[in-house]
């Protein structure tokens, strides 16, 4: 895979950091690990679709997420029989508004044109695991709690590149930032209020679920909100062979991929105008600016398909998406915090050096806390 696209010294001196926190050495560090693995991973999850489609996956697919979008419209009370909007064509990635006006009624639409789209939909390149993410996280479907913000049901499935066959029993882990663009679980000067010191302890928005025996998970989250220098976007991570902990918290395995989803940015305009992401004073980023969204753009498609559930972004959209892996890797990933029994502890080797975390916190790492879910083992 040749990675065609140059980020402008001039674009980065307008984003400034690319995460809450973080430096201008750990981004340009950042920026050149990312182009590294562009440059030698060759395979995307594109060149699994014929496969895929044989095997009756995206029949599969289609059944599963027609009968997953029906039993959301009757649980917020939506006709099943009102048009699905904003169904969409990739055309062109970086499209500033690349969906199409297509409107699709059950009645009179193929499914396969709503719910399948492996071979348009895909993500393979590794970014980032920053910022903030928090070992230690809860197995959980639904991970809102209580922010406010559009309901987003994402539903995911992951496959093995290699060898085009999906990935069941894998911790397939998501967070991001709240309505108004500030991380749960980390205390930042970048990252919202640095008073609030109970932030630490915010589990909201982050969760981890284990693909079914077709390597599919679904969340129930809201639809991110922004923060300077960076376009809405949930991060991704997969935990192979891990296990699961009597708290509900998974430790050991590898850790095999991170990545980051995006949305179209006429989905992110419409968004912006509901409250509460109108109450977000941090300035937008859109898609054709984020440098992050630039390098997965140049030879896949990172960004989320999708439907309103009811006549407006407000009632809610269902998302779906794939993305390629590979099962033999290990990443070592540094946490921001962990998540212990006893809330949130900053971890000493993170920020500078240690990760896009953000500055070096203080004090110890827990004792308490399971090793394996830390890091991954280096690969070979």
């Amino acid at each position: 895979m040749k990675f065609s696209t140059i980020i402008s010294a001039a674009l980065l001196a307008q984003q400034g950091v690319a995460h809450p926190g973080q430096s201008d050495a750990d981004l340009q560090k950042e920026i050149q690990e990312r182009r590294e693995y562009l440059s030698t991973h060759k395979r995307t999850l594109a060149d699994c679709a014929d496969q895929l489609k044989a095997r009756g996956n995206d029949a599969l697919l289609q059944a599963r997420r027609s009968a997953k979008l029906e039993a959301m419209r009757k649980k917020r009370s939506i006709s099943t029989d009102k048009p699905l909007l904003k169904a969409r064509s990739f055309d062109d990635v970086l499209n500033a508004d690349h969906h199409s006006n297509l409107t699709i009624t059950p009645e009179t639409a193929d499914p396969a044109t709503l719910f399948t789209g492996n071979a348009s939909c895909t993500l393979t390149p590794e970014t980032t695991e920053g910022p903030y993410w928090v070992a230690g996280e809860l197995v959980r479907e639904n991970i809102v709690e209580n922010e406010a913000g559009i309901p987003l049901t994402l539903d995911i499935q992951v496959v093995d590149v290699n060898t085009c066959e999906v990935v069941p029993q894998a911790y397939t882990e998501i967070w991001h930032c709240n309505s108004t663009g500030v991380y749960g679980g980390v205390v930042n000067p970048t990252n919202g209020n640095p008073a609030d010191l109970a932030n630490i302890n915010n589990t909201a928005l982050r969760g981890i679920q284990l693909t079914d025996d077709d390597g599919v998970v679904a969340f129930e989250t809201l639809f991110p909100g922004h923060y300077t220098g960076r376009t809405p976007h949930i991060h991704v991570l997969t935990h192979i062979e891990a296990a699961l902990n009597d708290n509900n918290t998974v430790t050991g395995g590898n850790i095999t991929h991170v990545g980051q989803f995006f949305f179209d940015q006429a989905l992110i305009t419409e968004a912006e105008k509901e409250a509460p992401y109108t109450a977000n004073t941090q300035e937008l980023t859109v898609n054709k600016d984020d440098f992050i969204f630039k390098d997965e753009a140049a030879n896949v498609d990172p960004v989320v398909e999708y439907v309103y559930l009811g006549d407006s972004i407000s009632e809610g959209l269902f998302g779906w998406i794939a993305f390629g892996i590979d099962v033999a890797a290990a990443r070592n990933v540094t946490p921001a915090v962990y998540l212990t029994e006893n809330g949130g502890v900053v971890n000493p080797d993170a920020g500078a050096g240690g990760g896009p975390g953000g500055p070096p916190p203080t004090g110890p790492r827990p004792t308490n806390f399971p090793t394996g879910t830390a890091s991954a083992s280096e690969s070979a």
